[in-house]
């Protein structure tokens, strides 16, 4: 049985061995960072049975707790999300390691010699919900960028990330890094997270990672600084000029590949005059089995869309739903963006690129796409190897947050007895 003392105790605990591993790490050689991600990815794929094992009794809490199917389908583990878990950890190793990355150097007319290189932010705390790859991409990227990390998440996959958590151990271990390196929150008392929220002594930033309540609770407690979204409402705009094949295709894949991720579209514009592409759109989704609603004049066009809400527009569905609105050409869709969207990723689908140069100066996301789908707004889909998540802020990192996202910097100079007058 926890109290708040037993909480606080725990995750102070947890914090001072953290900023011990971290000034470890701060000199580990890119070599035994990536020793240790092998180790891992191996560990990974010969307790394949254990994870399965875990991940069942957390869809089966998951399932008394009435998750939705987005939700579940998030949460969910098979043979082939394992494996794509393991690569991702060898696609980390791939990467250059961005510690001690000279970014710029100069020198004065003093002759002091100025150097600015890439460092570690320290330790990390990274808060999730129902997605237990996140356990590993988090730890991972952490890791590699010389950083450690505290992971919390979600009670519902308390079992699949405490399994997958003890192959990232397994790694420390044969490379000889310390275990501390990589932690989880070992309860699902809440309490655990508020207390985390104000460890300004022991975490250097916060990445929250789930739904809307969540990271509004994150962004209104914490004292720790933050990389956040708040949700992922992504739009995609179809032009009168696009390639009508390809805006089906595209507007498919967009909403329906996997309808649980921050990426996916959520709300469809199409302009006036390309009005004549729509039933063929709707032919896709609704085959597909999603749910078309929209405003009064797409429901016109095509008598298979219900009545869309107000709070459609600004609605992250995660779902087999898709909201349509038919706009007055590419002002019409910028300013429906601004006003409904949430600065993370839009695309617009068009032939003509002046319109889409446009789309892409104005349109304020943190990700913007011509012709392609969303649902590669995704730091592995970027060549990132991973992300720790989608920063829809505007302060040290925005859209993928990577490696080098994950670093500051420091500003090394160097003298010859200059002093200053």
């Amino acid at each position: 049985m926890t109290n708040k003392s037993n909480i606080v105790e725990l995750m102070h605990g947890i914090g001072n061995v953290a900023n011990e591993a971290a000034r470890q790490l701060t000199t580990a050689s890119t070599k035994s960072k990536n020793a240790a991600l092998l180790g891992a990815a191996k560990a990974i794929r010969c307790n394949q049975n254990r994870i399965m094992s875990e991940n069942a009794k957390d869809m089966a809490f998951g399932q008394e707790k009435g998750l939705t199917r987005a939700m579940l389908d998030r949460l969910s583990l098979d043979e082939k999300r394992i494996a794509a878990i393991a690569k991702g950890l060898t696609d980390i190793i791939a990467l250059p390691d961005p510690i001690g990355v000279i970014t710029d150097a100069w020198e004065r007319p003093n002759g002091l010699k100025i150097e600015r290189r890439r460092t570690p932010l320290g330790v990390i705390g990274v808060i999730y919900e129902s997605r237990p790859n996140v356990t590993a991409d988090a730890g991972a990227l952490c890791l590699k960028a010389g950083n450690a990390a505290i992971l919390r998440g979600g009670s519902e996959s308390f079992h699949s990330s405490g399994a997958i958590l003890d192959c990232l151990a397994e790694g420390l271990r044969e490379a000889g890094l310390p275990t501390a390196a990589i932690q989880r929150v070992p309860t699902r008392d809440r309490a655990a997270v508020g207390e985390m929220l104000t460890m300004v002594d022991h975490i250097d930033v916060i990445v929250p990672r789930g739904g809307k309540s969540l990271v509004e609770r994150i962004s209104a407690e914490s004292r720790v600084p933050l990389f956040k979204h708040l949700e992922g409402i992504c739009h995609t705009y179809v032009t009168a000029d696009a390639d009508p094949e390809m805006a089906g295709n595209i507007v498919l894949n967009a909403k329906m590949r996997r309808t649980g991720i921050c990426g996916a579209t959520e709300t469809l514009l199409i302009d006036r005059a390309a009005r004549a592409q729509l039933s063929r759109i709707v032919d896709k989704l609704t085959e597909a089995g999603c749910e078309v609603r929209g405003d009064a004049r797409t429901q016109e066009a095509d008598q298979r869309i219900v009545p869309a809400s107000d709070e459609d527009w600004t609605t992250e569905y995660l779902d087999s739903i898709i909201s349509v609105r038919t706009v007055d050409g590419l002002p019409a869709a910028i300013e429906h963006i601004a006003e409904h969207g949430s600065n993370h990723t839009e695309a617009i689908i068009t032939e003509n690129s002046a319109t889409a140069e446009t789309f892409l100066n104005e349109v304020d996301s943190a990700i913007v796409m011509v012709n392609t789908s969303t649902q590669f707004a995704d730091g592995g889909e970027f060549g990132m190897g991973a992300e720790i998540g989608i920063s829809t802020g505007k302060l040290h990192a925005r859209g993928p947050v990577g490696l080098e996202q994950l670093t500051s910097m420091k500003y090394v100079v160097r003298g010859s007895g200059q002093c200053r007058p």
